[in-house]
């Protein structure tokens, strides 16, 4: 009995959407992180998540903005980068 063709562009419609669908989620994997970044931002302290030019939150105190930066790490199984007010990092803390 031959096989329709219709059935076969059907199946091989469905292997390419699999195929996609899979190669999208292992890039998206290695892709952007939830890392925070605690850092100087005009005379106080930010948090900022790893790759955003906008900052996540704003603070007083280095203190508070680590406790916010640590809380988002925990929530996203992400590091927590501490930095001095030259910029260079002092800490790092990892939640994975």
């Amino acid at each position: 009995m031959p096989k329709n063709t219709t059935s076969q562009s059907w199946v091989a419609t469905l292997i390419e959407l699999v195929e996609v669908f899979f190669t999208s989620f292992r890039q998206s994997k290695r892709g952007r992180t939830w890392h925070q970044h605690v850092v100087p931002y005009k005379n106080a302290w930010a948090v900022r998540r790893e790759g955003n030019k906008r900052i996540t939150s704003k603070h007083r105190l280095q203190l508070t903005a680590i406790n916010k930066a640590k809380r988002l790490a925990r929530k996203y199984k992400a590091d927590v980068i501490i930095h001095r007010e030259d910029g260079t990092i002092r800490d790092r803390i990892n939640y994975e």
